[in-house]
């Protein structure tokens, strides 16, 4: 069973290949993988103020374009104090243009900080939100999984690990940053990991499915 992940994020790949490793018979194709260069009208595929709505932009564009099963996600960070921002924003929080990789995490989080300057960090809640969307293993009707991860704000960036506003997002139940989490601990406890887990079990049931009956599932390859 092939799978597009469409995303061009090394670091989301490498997580979801590690959430989704145990689904029997699944081959996960990264958007390099089946040959789709980046282009401008990527750009154009998270116009909307929901979660929901840009992954199934994502989902829909690049299903069309390739015709496998197709998985995309929109994720980001909600805190309660700036009213749910930076949200759908997150990825492009900073007023900085052009940055991109750590330069861009490192602005991201600055600005953040900067918004939240006189907030009490003991009140600083937030969230994690991932929705990820599928296309492809039941004719047009998508699958949409959502996932949620609660935390805290905090001023000094603590670990390593993990990537975007990681370093600052603190998980009280399980005393560390985010960034200080081992990759499965991290998996267990993240957004992505509770949306994407979600998707894993219905492939895992689509994969029996289709062991049991081929025929019920001759659009895979």
């Amino acid at each position: 069973m092939k799978l597009l992940v469409a995303t061009r994020s090394e670091h989301k790949m490498f997580e979801i290949r590690k959430i989704l490793h145990e689904v029997p018979g699944l081959v996960l194709l990264d958007l390099e993988a089946v040959g789709i260069e980046p282009s401008l009208a990527e750009e154009d595929l998270e116009p909307y103020d929901s979660f929901d709505e840009n992954a199934r932009s994502k989902a829909e564009y690049f299903h069309q374009l390739v015709g496998l099963p197709t998985v995309a996600d929109d994720s980001g960070l909600e805190v309660d104090a700036l009213g749910g921002a930076p949200g759908v924003r997150s990825k492009r929080f900073a007023p900085s243009r052009g940055l991109s990789g750590q330069a861009l995490d490192d602005a991201n989080n600055q600005h953040l900080l900067a918004q939240l300057e006189g907030v009490e960090r003991v009140n600083c809640t937030a969230r994690y939100v991932c929705v990820a969307v599928l296309l492809g293993i039941r004719g047009e009707v998508p699958l949409v999984c959502r996932g949620e991860a609660p935390g805290l704000v905090i001023d000094t960036p603590c670990g390593s690990g993990g990537f975007g506003y990681d370093p600052y997002i603190f998980d009280p139940e399980f005393g560390c940053t985010f960034a200080e989490m081992s990759v499965d601990e991290k998996n267990e406890r993240s957004h992505r990991g509770k949306a994407f887990r979600a998707i894993g079990e219905a492939l895992g049931c689509q994969a029996a499915q289709k062991i049991r009956d081929p025929k019920k599932s001759g659009h895979y390859d």
